[in-house]
């Protein structure tokens, strides 16, 4: 950007006058402003910076001596130079009122173009230099001012260390982060300050003496840094080696930067990503063991996937209970609520009762698996499989131990089993793998386990009974799925699969599956389309506007996601949720109630556990 022109004002009652002397002074990088009254200068003295001021002495009305005085009495026109140009001769007495209205030279007519040039060139030049002074104070100043915010209220610590490798420099935000003041530390080498943690005072000395002698003019180094009261901090240094006018070393400055949170945070995704590991594979173990040994115990395809599947979703359904804590842990009572009350048993024939516990993530997946073994074989063998039958579960705490009753009772005559199955032995060694037990007595009159915990749970103070309650689901036909055209958006190839089969058994037809947002919407836009499944994220990309286009164009639809309700799009509370891992038929019926008539009595579908052996 080219500087400002230099303005220079000339006032003379003469146009003649002031014409020459603006050919003679012409210059690109000078503005010449003229005035032919004392009036008219001070006018433009007003609205123009002036950086030389030609004036001619005899002016009618206000003459030049009387102009200078009033410029020397204005603080905006005091410093302005005024050279007086006048036709009389020298005249000691008016050069002497000339210099005391505040000229700096006088110049007599006729006027020497050189004279006159190399005078006004000087004033130009100082005009030029003082506008680049004024130009570089403001940009010192701003810089000023950045540094002393950046100093007052930086999370970068700034300390400076000399050549002898004492301490000259200790920002504030320094004293907030280690806790010493600069008149504290000013002097001291940092061992002296006990600054730096043991084990990495050596190789901090190694860095600084290493800059010092000028190998390296910057570094970055991580280490460990105590603060005032002795507290370690991870930090991370910055150092630059700042050299004066003559490139020798003045001093190291140290940017330092508190990382502490930061690197207990990846410790702490390293712990959960291995926590994670370990949990998943645990399950996956846990779900290769269900199966083989579900397998065995099975007489045929048509025993093992219903037998297979309800445990599957027995484990689910705990997990579930265990994310909403973080795996914190997970109520006794909800988890009883979860397995057992699934909406197909009458509210007469079971009766819950017990404190409020809070189990532990492991004991709690294995009671998860116990219970749901203790209510499928009474739907199938004990007393729920007929009308009559009740069932009840009691649990209190005694002696460091937590003890459970299961009874049942109203059902077929009970006998003791020729052989063992697998439900009776996951029920004995889950709970012996958590310290406990279980036995059962098949009395006449109804089976009863009893089973046993260790008590090293949270005890609640607000027992209360649980009565079970029937399902709030609408029925719905699931022939009413016959011919529907239902979009499928869903990113996992093989659960695509199986839902895409499930709505086909069903006499659906299958749009899809779209596994992007952009794939589903494009369907949604193209295809005629009668209800949607929609999974709750496809590979990390949100399903808002997805949900938004389904519900713009009034399209049913329901969520088939292993997210509960708060990880879901907002806005959609009132859309069913078909939880994963999902039972055909509770997809199917989920499904078949999007097109009931009465859309407001619709609610997500339980999943229901189907009885096994």
């Amino acid at each position: 950007m080219p500087p400002e022109p230099v303005k220079i004002l000339a006032v003379d009652d003469i146009d003649e006058n002031l014409v020459a002397l603006e050919a003679l002074l012409r210059r690109d990088d000078v503005q010449f402003i003229t005035a032919r009254s004392g009036v008219e200068a001070l006018e433009a003295l007003l609205v123009h910076d002036i950086a030389l001021a030609l004036l001619d002495v005899q002016m009618p009305g206000m003459d030049g001596f009387e102009l200078a005085e009033l410029m020397r009495g204005t603080e905006r026109t005091r410093r302005v130079p005024i050279i007086f140009v006048t036709a009389a001769g020298p005249d000691e007495r008016r050069t002497f009122r000339g210099y005391g209205a505040g000229a700096v030279d006088y110049l007599f007519k006729p006027l020497d173009p050189h004279v006159v040039r190399s005078k006004v060139d000087i004033f130009v030049e100082l005009a030029r230099q003082r506008h680049e002074l004024a130009r570089q104070r403001d940009d010192h100043a701003a810089a000023l001012a950045k540094l002393n915010a950046h100093h007052d209220n930086s999370p970068l610590a700034y300390v400076e260390i000399g050549p002898d490798q004492r301490i000259t420099g200790w920002s504030d935000s320094a004293e907030r982060l280690f806790g010493w003041r600069l008149s504290e530390v000013a002097g001291f080498r940092p061992d002296d300050l006990e600054w730096l943690d043991a084990g990495h005072a050596g190789a901090f000395g190694e860095l600084i003496g290493g800059m010092i002698a000028g190998h390296r003019p910057r570094a970055v180094h991580a280490m460990r840094m105590r603060n005032a009261v002795g507290l370690t901090l991870e930090v991370e240094c910055y150092c630059s080696a700042l050299l004066d006018a003559a490139g020798r070393l003045a001093s190291i400055g140290i940017q330092i930067l508190d990382v502490t949170e930061r690197k207990r945070a990846e410790e702490t995704q390293r712990l959960l990503i291995g926590e994670l590991n370990h949990r998943v594979k645990n399950t996956l173990a846990s779900v290769q063991a269900i199966a083989s040994q579900t397998l065995r115990h099975s007489t045929g395809p048509s025993d093992f996937a219903p037998t297979f599947i309800g445990r599957i979703h027995a484990l689910a359904r705990a997990h579930s209970l265990l994310s909403a804590t973080t795996w914190q842990g997970a109520s006794l009572r909800e988890l009883v609520e979860g397995q057992l009350l699934t909406g197909t048993v009458a509210a007469s024939q079971l009766v819950i009762d017990g404190p409020d516990v809070d189990l532990a993530p492991e004991p709690a997946l294995h009671l998860a698996l116990v219970l749901h073994e203790l209510v499928t074989n009474a739907h199938k063998y004990g007393a729920l499989s007929v009308p009559t039958g009740t069932a009840s579960l009691r649990w209190t705490r005694v002696k460091g131990q937590l003890l459970l009753e299961w009874q049942e009772r109203g059902g077929p005559p009970v006998a003791t089993p020729q052989r063992r199955g697998f439900g009776s032995a996951l029920i004995e060694r889950s709970l012996r793998a958590e310290g406990g037990g279980a036995e059962a007595e098949f009395a006449p009159e109804g089976l009863t386990w009893r089973l046993r915990l260790p008590s090293n749970a949270r005890l609640h103070t607000a027992p209360r009974p649980i009565v079970a309650e029937p399902s709030a689901a609408r029925p719905a036909d699931p022939l009413s799925l016959t011919g529907k055209r239902i979009l499928v958006v869903e990113d996992e190839p093989l659960v695509a699969i199986e839902l895409g089969q499930v709505l086909n058994d069903a006499g659906a037809v299958v749009i899809g599956p779209a596994a992007s947002a952009a794939h589903a919407l494009a369907l949604i836009g193209t295809e005629p389309v009668d209800a949607a499944l929609l999974d709750g994220n496809l590979q990390g990309e949100m399903v808002d506007a997805i949900a938004l286009a389904l519900q713009t164009r009034g399209i049913p639809f329901l969520f088939v996601s292993g997210y509960g309700r708060n990880h879901l799009p907002a806005g959609f509370d009132a859309v069913p949720i078909v939880a994963k891992p999902f039972a055909a038929p509770a997809l199917v019926a989920a499904a078949a109630a999007l097109f009931a008539d009465a859309p407001a009595a619709i609610v997500a579908v339980p999943v229901i556990p189907t009885p096994n052996a």
